[in-house]
């Protein structure tokens, strides 16, 4: 294989990993370290979503708007919707553009898009955010934003949303990395020897949601349910402690000068009782 034919060959397999990596949507995770660094690969996931016509925004946190557009041609750029947090992300300018609720209410407000087209949103990075935001609060706004396309009941679907989350695995504790990688459709772990690149790949199986209901009396051994003669015998039976008719009126529609306190006796059916001595069970 000639310089030539090993450079497509190595060029081909590299637009079937961004295209494997982008095809299943949700929260695309990519993990680096001071070693071997991410943005490089969020960069060319950006340009290949670009390139598929889907709209593409960038929270731009970490670096410069213009580091993150350098080596993008004007066709690529022009096709960016870019979020610039890394400028002022407090707001202390007031600038008319900025989002009220910083990078969380950007966030949150692309949950609210209803048009069809997909959509990709670059986060750089997560570290940024989960740096200055809780975890909790930052995983619910990414589930929220990237399950919109599986929201059940919404009345005007939306097209695949795929979220490229670059995170500094190293700058963070086993529990919010665990917790990303739970919501994290893909997860990339960049790593390398000898000089040499490589990408750990780790897709997760979609969910799936159940499609009918499932009787959970189906393998009983008794019955649950009641026969209509049944259920008129439950219905027609006299429970031990039931008011009778005198007891409930007396109760609901006392006479004038009838006393607080009265005693009403039922005799039970089994009562056993001896007129002859009805003392008897006092004998010894």
């Amino acid at each position: 294989m000639t310089p030539s034919e090993g450079a497509r060959a190595r060029t081909g397999r590299e637009l079937e990993m961004l295209d494997s990596l982008l095809a299943l949507g949700g929260l695309v995770l990519l993990r680096d370290s001071v070693e071997w660094e991410g943005r490089s690969l969020l960069k060319a996931l950006v340009k290949k979503s670009a390139l598929c016509g889907e709209q593409v925004h960038i929270l731009g946190c970490e670096v410069s708007e213009e580091e993150f557009r350098e080596g993008f041609d004007s066709d690529i750029n022009n096709r960016l919707v870019y979020h610039d947090f890394f400028r002022d992300p407090l707001n202390w300018s007031k600038t008319e553009d900025a989002f009220p609720g910083g990078p969380l209410g950007a966030l949150r407000a692309m949950c609210k898009r209803t048009d069809p087209v997909p959509v990709t949103i670059a986060l750089d990075s997560l570290s940024w955010l989960l740096l200055r935001l809780p975890c909790t609060t930052l995983c619910q706004a990414l589930h929220a934003v990237s399950h919109q396309d599986s929201c059940p009941g919404d009345s005007s679907p939306v097209g695949k949303v795929s979220v490229l989350g670059l995170l500094h695995e190293e700058l963070h504790g086993p529990g919010p990395v665990g917790a990303l990688s739970s919501l994290a459709q893909t997860e990339v772990t960049l790593g390398g020897t000898m000089g040499q690149a490589s990408a750990h790949i780790l897709c997760q199986r979609p969910r799936q949601r159940p499609t009918h209901q499932v009787d959970p009396t189906t393998h009983l051994t008794f019955n649950l349910h009641l026969s209509k003669k049944e259920k008129e015998a439950r219905d027609s039976l006299t429970l031990p402690f039931q008011f009778s008719s005198e007891k409930q009126q007396a109760l609901l529609r006392p006479r004038p000068g009838q006393a607080t306190s009265h005693i009403f006796y039922e005799p039970d059916a089994y009562d056993d009782l001896d007129q002859e001595d009805p003392d008897d069970d006092l004998d010894i």
